[in-house]
């Protein structure tokens, strides 16, 4: 089996991320490893905010509390696993990108994420974890979440 050093735990903020977490905590205190989380943000703003439009300003806030709460959430889960803050990645950007970018500049051997079990279009399109899986050299454990 493979030793582990760096565990990056990736965190949606959507739902329920406890048995993601809780994964990533128990592996990395098997191995002894260096706990790392990330929740990456996608900015609405481009997608939506577009000059002249009377709603930009209020998606440009939407964004700004979306990133507040991301920041509250990451610093509960931290302080209560003990892991530092420099090694709480909060990014802006498509999920996939940053993920690897994270896993590149911190020399990630195991990312921990969930995944919904997408089908149909969603499949078609492909998820996260499959864009994350197809652009990385190390391992990826995805945990089956619900919906």
């Amino acid at each position: 089996m493979a030793k582990y050093n760096k565990i990056l735990v990736a965190l949606d903020f959507h739902g329920d991320n406890a048995e993601i977490i809780e994964k990533g905590a128990d592996l990395a205190k098997l191995y002894g490893a260096d706990l790392y989380m990330i929740h990456v943000n996608e900015p609405l703003a481009i997608a939506y905010a577009a000059d002249g439009m009377s709603w930009s300003d209020q998606v440009v806030s939407l964004e700004a509390s979306l990133r507040k709460e991301a920041q509250t959430k990451m610093a509960e889960v931290a302080k209560k696993l003990g892991v530092p803050a420099d090694r709480c990645l909060i990014r802006e950007g498509r999920p996939s990108s940053e993920i690897h970018r994270a896993v590149e500049d911190n020399s990630i051997d195991l990312i921990i994420m969930g995944t919904h079990g997408q089908s149909g279009l969603q499949l078609l399109l492909g998820s996260t974890a499959n864009s994350v899986l197809h652009g990385v050299k190390c391992d990826v454990l995805a945990i089956r979440v619900s919906n």
